[in-house]
């Protein structure tokens, strides 16, 4: 079992968020509980390139204090949505650890957390989302909130993913550390 942290960056995990505070005590709690259980946490950064907002030159590109990774913690870049792209090494790395059991978390829940979802189970993996654990922002077609809902509710159970509570996913780490 492995908890991936996506692109929970300075420049993106913010107030602006839905239900920010509850993700985030619940994003602090998973980190918590896998180093516990000897859970190997993983980051992933997204890098938009120079001058852009998540530039990897800035501030904006590192990790939300709150979640900074450990030294001996993983980082993979990306500069596309899914964290499972050949770009990153994800995959690769993934299985020599032999590793099926992804517990997913981050932002954004309808860009890069979506894609990697999917990505994830095309290549096998089982996706595990704990909810309230991802976020995102409004957009043009639709509120953060209904974003949310759409995805953890309705898209991922039973399609691509086990939506599970953040007590259900403790639970898992506990069987599994």
């Amino acid at each position: 079992m492995i908890l991936m942290v996506v692109d929970t960056q300075r420049g993106c995990f913010d107030e602006r968020l839905f239900a920010f505070e509850k993700v985030r005590k619940n994003i602090i709690r998973l980190i918590s509980e896998a180093r516990q259980h000897n859970i190997e946490v993983i980051y992933i950064q997204h890098d938009d390139g120079p001058g852009e907002d998540l530039d990897k030159s800035t501030e904006r590109y590192e990790i939300y204090d709150a979640f900074a990774p450990m030294p001996n913690e993983r980082r993979f870049e990306k500069n596309v949505n899914s964290a499972f792209h050949k770009m990153t090494g994800l995959t690769d790395y993934l299985l020599s650890k032999n590793e099926k059991d992804i517990i997913t978390i981050g932002v954004s829940t309808d860009y890069c957390m979506d894609a990697t979802i999917k990505s994830g189970f095309e290549q096998g993996f089982h996706m595990i989302v704990p909810s309230f654990a991802n976020s995102t922002y409004d957009n043009p077609y639709f509120s953060k909130e209904i974003a949310y809902k759409y995805y953890n509710e309705f898209m991922w159970p039973k399609r691509y993913a086990t939506v599970v509570s953040v007590d259900e996913a403790i639970k898992m780490m506990e069987y599994k550390g």
